[in-house]
């Protein structure tokens, strides 16, 4: 069966309310940017001379953000997180931001990408590129020898991009296992500051251990393609490069709730609440040897989720797989500044909010929206009522679009195994409620819907299994039991 993976992927965002081509309006809009922001309206830091570099996947255009950090004479630690000052180009309500609100987030599919913003502004003008001047909200967070934020700052700044890193290379090095990067020798400084940075991330990754940030990595594999066209599946990066912007995000995604609520602001939160499947999550502890508390507790679920990660990485990832299935998804909600936080379960944390990627999610744009009102001085952009309509559409829109990615790498997916019917798989159940039961294979590592056999399984048993059929349309992978 022949399919056009990018017609399909055009198809299967409209039938999820999502928009697949900017409007007239929009690129009219667009036609009339004609270079990068310039500082307006505020006093603007020069950081151009900060040894700011990027780190993201080899394949990303859009960056959103850039790190650096320095030790004090004093024994305590500065770190700057620049975030792309998209809102700059674009204003609130305008065709390209009404564009941005339908959809919510970009949607990356094997085929095709669907950008939040026009490919002239994520891809360029509002992209932090390397070795660019551009416009950018900076925010500087202090944190003494115990690793507790004692200062934090919000500012307009002009950055520099002194290096694109990819998380496979810096990481592959940063664990002694490849040459320095080539560009980061080039550059006095780099190489030193970059060590920092990790050493920092690392601690501070320690740190919220301790607090009960849960230990996850689950392989959600996508789909790629060679430029002959052969399907290959590249596993997320889970290396020291990606903990350094995970741990460099997570902070400036706390402080700018902070400084949000600090400022009496309504605003959005990304949280995750207390699981509703704990029991199972004890039930499957239990058949490990490990006894959790009968009331959900994330500092307990990461000691058990830590050992298992030390004593089988391979089976590991499959329960971090299952882990984030039972612990449920993330939301957008909006916090009144004395209302007591929801929190995030899976990070241990109480205020955390969505900030760090304007180019790629609707929910940062506004994030950073909120952050320059503060810095003009002027009032809040967003009233409560817009707010709570907006987090519950972003929250719809995301699911929407994580939909429309999980089709496509299924077509995908069932492409390359269409000569596989009839095949056995070692599989583990990573699904199961009214709505049906799933699993998932190790090679390729893809879910599939299992349609016969599935009676008494439940989520984390491990089973084997037949490749009974594909739908490569419907993004459709059968199995038996």
């Amino acid at each position: 069966m022949k399919v056009d993976l990018g017609a399909l992927a055009d198809q299967v965002m409209k039938q999820k309310g999502l928009e697949t081509e900017f409007s007239k309006e929009a690129i009219e809009q667009l036609q009339s940017i004609h270079s990068p922001a310039k500082p307006l309206g505020a006093p603007c830091e020069d950081l151009r001379s900060l040894l700011f570099s990027s780190i993201d996947n080899s394949n990303s255009r859009d960056l959103d953000q850039l790190t650096y950090a320095q030790k004090n004479s004093d024994g305590t630690r500065t770190l700057w997180i620049a975030v792309a000052d998209a809102e700059a180009l674009i204003g609130k309500n305008t065709p390209i931001d009404t564009h941005a609100q339908i959809n919510s987030t970009s949607v990356y599919t094997p085929a095709k990408i669907f950008p939040l913003l026009p490919e002239k502004l994520s891809f360029d003008w509002t992209s932090l590129n390397e070795q660019e001047d551009r416009l950018a909200i900076c925010v500087k967070i202090q944190i003494d020898s115990s690793l507790q934020m004692q200062n934090v700052s919000i500012f307009q700044a002009m950055v520099k991009n002194y290096a694109k890193l990819t998380y496979h290379h810096l990481g592959e090095w940063l664990a002694g296992r490849a040459l320095l990067p080539e560009k980061v020798g080039k550059i006095a400084g780099l190489e030193k500051a970059l060590l920092f940075q990790h050493e920092t991330a690392q601690l501070m990754q320690q740190k919220r251990h301790l607090l009960g940030s849960l230990t996850l990595h689950p392989i959600e594999i996508e789909a790629r393609f060679t430029e002959d066209l052969h399907i290959y599946f590249e596993p997320p990066p889970h290396n020291y490069a990606h903990q350094l912007i995970e741990s460099f995000m997570i902070a400036a995604n706390i402080a700018i709730a902070r400084q949000l609520r600090k400022a009496n602001t309504p605003s959005l939160r990304r949280v995750v609440r207390t699981p509703k499947r704990w029991e199972r999550i004890v039930a499957i502890a239990r058949s490990f040897g490990t006894l959790l508390p009968q009331n959900p507790d994330p500092k307990a679920l990461d000691d058990f989720l830590l050992l298992r990660k030390t004593k089988d990485f391979e089976s590991f990832q499959d329960l971090s797989l299952i882990m984030i299935k039972l612990l449920g998804r993330g939301e957008y909600v909006v916090e009144m500044p004395n209302a007591p936080p929801l929190g995030h379960f899976n990070l241990g944390i109480s205020e955390y909010t969505h900030s760090t990627a304007p180019n790629r999610r609707f929910a940062d744009l506004m994030s950073i929206r909120q952050c320059k009102a503060l810095i003009l001085g002027k009032a809040n952009p967003y009233s409560l009522d817009e707010l709570n309509f907006l987090a519950r559409h972003c929250t719809q829109k995301e699911e929407a679009a994580l939909k429309v990615e999980r089709h496509l790498n299924k077509s995908a997916a069932a492409l390359y195994l269409a000569s596989s019917i009839g095949k056995k798989f070692d599989a583990i159940i990573t699904g199961s409620s009214n709505k049906g039961t799933w699993a998932r294979i190790s090679s390729p590592p893809v879910e599939g819907r299992v349609v016969q056999g599935y009676e008494g399984v439940d989520v984390g048993d491990r089973v084997q299994i037949v490749l009974e059929s594909v739908d490569i349309a419907k993004g459709f992978i059968n199995f038996i039991i």
